[in-house]
């Protein structure tokens, strides 16, 4: 018997609770649950959802953000890449030197990270995990968005899509290549 493919929308703004569990379990799957001391409650919400979207990467990640300055989801990005998994970012160059990006903590981590080298927006706001699953929205992933803004994602596993999705990357992933930078 086939699963059914994932279809689901999360909206924002997603109330504030705590992911410590979520990051812990996907850490060291299996190793007993530690309380977390914050005062935040758990729960199901539109950010532990994405996370959990996230975590279910085992191959890889590849993400095309305008901009990323959200700590939880930075430190989940890490952990797949301490994991194995092989992560790829892409953002826009003049967001990903703000205040606050995470883009620089993730590169120093390894993570490999591109970005664009022209006038105008990276603005797309999409992440592919396993090739097999779309995550796509308006979201940026940023604190203010998920605590504060009106924001859609949409979770899908349709070939279709994701190869769509899939192809842009792999095109952009290409053009911002370094080595195809010219400097004059």
């Amino acid at each position: 018997r086939r699963a059914r493919p994932v279809r689901e929308v999360l909206f924002f703004p997603s109330r504030p609770c705590c992911i410590e569990a979520l990051l812990a379990e996907a850490a060291e799957p299996g190793a007993p649950a530690r309380p977390c001391p914050c005062p935040l409650p758990s729960g199901d919400t539109a950010l532990s959802r994405l996370v959990r979207r996230l975590l279910s990467a085992r191959r890889s990640l590849d993400l095309c953000l305008f901009s990323f300055s959200c700590p939880q989801l930075a430190r989940a990005v890490q952990l797949l890449h301490r994991r194995g998994v092989r992560v790829r970012l892409v953002t826009d160059a003049q967001y990903m030197g703000l205040h606050g990006s995470q883009i620089g903590r993730l590169r120093h981590a390894g993570i490999q990270v591109r970005h664009d080298q022209h006038s105008g927006y990276m603005h797309h706001k999409f992440a592919i995990v396993d090739r097999r699953t779309l995550i796509t929205g308006s979201l940026n992933w940023t604190t203010q968005a998920i605590q504060s803004n009106r924001e859609n994602v949409l979770v899908v596993e349709d070939a279709e899509y994701v190869k769509a999705f899939q192809d842009e990357f792999e095109r952009i992933w290409e053009e911002y290549n370094p080595a195809n930078y010219s400097f004059f």
